[in-house]
């Protein structure tokens, strides 16, 4: 049987559409994960998601749940096509000869995916999470502190204790974060975070795709016949649940390593192994699973209904409808 040739447009097409859809459901939860991975021991605002979530509604409104949500909806259209688009293109690489990927093909596949994604992702979080967390910078802070767009912290800092809320924290926009970086740092302060990224998400991706390749191939009837939507949406909630869990040491102490404002008595980082070192001595081993909930349920319906999207080929239906040749055509 000759190999089917993927179309990358439609690929890139299907990964944007997905991202968009994903991040737009889940994102109050990752703002959640962000601020519960970047709480200290004697400084907890939050107790869980979701006092986390009904705290940030009442101190910020219903919109300061996707604090952050614009960059992630701006970038993650060219993320995730990438992602799921290179580790078409690897599979496709390694399957010349017709026979099948072993896992072991399979896990290299999802590594190269891994290693495109980073010039795209670490960007994308490192301004991500200067926003997310700038209510939980609010909430620690006792005096007030003037704001810019390096120092994410409101001059408002009281706490309201009849409501038991956190004030709003000032808004500051991507582009000005990014902007001032850039000027201060160059090109590699949007980068910071580069090596933890690629440790989270390269071993990530060497899980997440043989695990849900092998689970949605049990779906379907036959060998010639697709496995049906539904099934293409549990594999990926699945395998995407298993992979977030396994890789959130990594992901705490890169959102550590990515956060540049600190509160009061909060330690800095000079690398990872600085970091883990620091976690370990002061927090034990139980903080590198700090938000591991959250990010399973952000990644699972995230990663689910990316699958249903791929799977379904919305890029081929809109490039099919809208090609030069359909249009032109009698």
């Amino acid at each position: 049987m000759p190999q089917q040739q993927i179309s990358l447009p439609a690929k890139l097409i299907n990964g944007g559409i997905a991202g968009i859809v994903g991040v737009t459901c889940v994102f109050p939860i990752d703002l959640a994960k962000t601020r519960l991975q970047n709480q200290r021991p004697g400084q907890q605002v939050y107790k869980n998601m979701v006092d986390c979530l009904i705290k940030t509604v009442r101190s910020e409104g219903y919109f300061g749940m996707y604090r952050g949500a614009a960059v992630n909806l701006t970038l993650v259209t060219p993320e995730k096509a990438i992602k799921l688009a290179a580790n078409d293109f690897f599979r496709q690489h390694l399957n010349k000869d017709g026979k099948g990927l072993t896992v072991f093909k399979e896990m290299l596949a999802g590594c190269g995916a891994g290693m495109c994604q980073v010039v795209i992702t670490t960007p994308m979080e490192m301004l991500k999470i200067q926003l997310q967390d700038a209510g939980r910078l609010v909430a620690q802070q006792r005096v007030p502190v003037v704001m810019s767009p390096t120092k994410l912290v409101a001059t408002n800092t009281m706490l309201s204790r009849s409501y038991n809320v956190v004030p709003a924290p000032r808004a500051v926009s991507a582009i000005a974060i990014a902007r001032e970086l850039f000027q201060t740092q160059g090109i590699q302060g949007l980068y910071k975070g580069l090596g933890a990224t690629i440790l989270r998400d390269v071993p990530f991706s060497m899980v997440y795709f043989p695990l849900f390749a092998n689970l949605n191939r049990l779906g379907k009837p036959s060998i010639d016949e697709s496995s049906p939507f539904y099934w293409a949406f549990l594999s990926g909630c699945v395998a995407g649940s298993t992979a977030a869990i396994a890789v959130n040491p990594v992901d705490v102490v890169k959102t550590r390593l990515q956060s540049m404002n600190k509160a009061a008595n909060e330690e800095t980082y000079n690398s990872v192994a600085d970091c883990v070192r620091k976690i370990m001595r002061t927090e034990g081993p139980s903080a590198f699973m700090k938000g591991a909930g959250c990010r399973a349920l952000v990644i699972a319906p995230l990663f689910g209904i990316a699958q249903v999207m791929y799977f379904v080929g919305v890029g081929e239906y809109i490039l099919d409808n809208y090609s030069p040749m359909r249009v032109l055509s009698p």
